[in-house]
């Protein structure tokens, strides 16, 4: 079991240093890896936030909150996130994090705790740069799915995450080819590309040792 005030003070002391950043981001990567559209400017990259809320049940043990994205939201449909979105102007990533969170999943903001940032992350295929913001709250929280957005929220125990038993790989069809990509399978659901590159960086702070082989 991991305790949820021993890894709040682990990510504490790892987010105020140097990050394990793209390298760790890539132990989840698919291959081939995706790339920018030709002739795309870069300078035309939207901003998301996303959160990594961090809470204690099961007698302090550290569990993390997921969703699964409402069918109906077009490409991205029913895949495992992390609750955010898009950044409004003159909004920080923390602020937007929080704010997406509370429309997404209902998350009361005056118990949450933020903890700091980690790798922002591009995502060529949507066009995004993805923000994830660490925070912690110290109580279990209730939490509702956002109708058009949410069809279900997964409280995921850190040390499932961790445990090299739920990693598996799956294709995934692109046009003409197909890649491959690592995935976690918890809650009866598969959580790959972008999310699951977040959490490699987010669990390799942790200790995680990560796939054993590509």
């Amino acid at each position: 079991m991991i305790a949820f005030a021993d890894a709040v003070t682990r990510l504490e002391a790892a987010l105020r240093g140097a990050l394990p950043g793209a390298g760790a981001q890539a132990r989840m990567a698919p291959r081939p890896p995706r790339e920018w559209p030709s002739g795309f400017d870069r300078a035309h990259v939207r901003h998301a936030a996303g959160l990594l809320l961090l809470f204690p049940r099961d007698d302090d043990r550290a569990h993390l909150v997921l969703t699964i994205r409402a069918g109906t939201l077009g490409r991205h449909g029913g895949q495992v996130s992390l609750p955010g979105g898009v950044i409004e102007p003159g909004e920080t990533t923390e602020r937007a994090a929080l704010r997406e969170a509370h429309e997404e999943i209902g998350l009361a903001l005056e118990v949450v705790r933020p903890l700091g940032a980690l790798t922002p992350l591009d995502i060529p295929v949507s066009g995004f740069r993805l923000h994830p913001i660490v925070a912690a709250a110290a109580d279990p929280l209730p939490l509702r799915p956002s109708d058009a957005e949410v069809a279900r929220i997964l409280e995921v125990p850190l040390d499932r995450l961790m445990d090299p038993g739920c990693l598996t790989r799956k294709s995934i069809a692109r046009g003409g080819e197909v890649a491959t990509a690592p995935a976690f399978v918890v809650e009866g659901a598969e959580i790959w590309g972008a999310t699951a590159m977040v959490l490699a960086e987010f669990l390799t702070v942790l200790g995680w040792a990560g796939p054993t082989s590509r």
